[in-house]
């Protein structure tokens, strides 16, 4: 085992969230909790026309790990399609799984190696991820019944 989980760049990612308010009229809204270990994360979106994210908003109840995922996530989110969030989440997870040796091209997802082996805390990392992805879904849901 490494030791420790809680680098220096992982505090340093969990302090610089970007986003974290509610916004006042979003198109989706979504709120999950990890069974694993109790973190919550509320997501908010306004979603352009083209299926951009245009707005985000995070409330984030969670460990110095699923901050730091919610500070890179809120960091690259913004203009980028439900698939692209989708993708960077798979490659995330199977990093983290050891199933592939990088963890994607958004900055900083190499700090989540000290995890790796501590599959417990995985679900707390991909917790802001599957969060935005349900809010993008509630938008869509929402634009149908309209």
């Amino acid at each position: 085992m490494s030791g420790v989980l809680y680098t220096r760049e992982i505090l340093r990612l969990a302090v610089s969230i970007p986003h974290q308010q509610r916004l006042d009229h979003p198109d989706g809204t979504a709120e999950l909790r990890s069974r694993t270990c109790g973190s919550k994360v509320t997501a908010d979106v306004i979603v352009a026309d083209g299926g951009l994210l245009k707005d985000l908003g995070l409330e984030i109840s969670a460990c110095a790990l699923g901050q730091a995922s919610a500070a890179i996530l809120g960091d690259q989110a913004i203009g980028k399609s439900v698939s692209e969030i989708e993708r960077t989440r798979s490659r995330l997870a199977a990093f983290l799984d050891g199933t592939v040796e990088t963890p994607g091209d958004w900055p900083h997802m190499d700090k989540f190696t000290s995890a790796r082996e501590h599959k417990g805390r995985h679900a707390a990392i991909l917790l802001p991820y599957d969060t935005v992805i349900a809010a993008f879904a509630d938008a869509a849901t929402r634009q149908d019944a309209a």
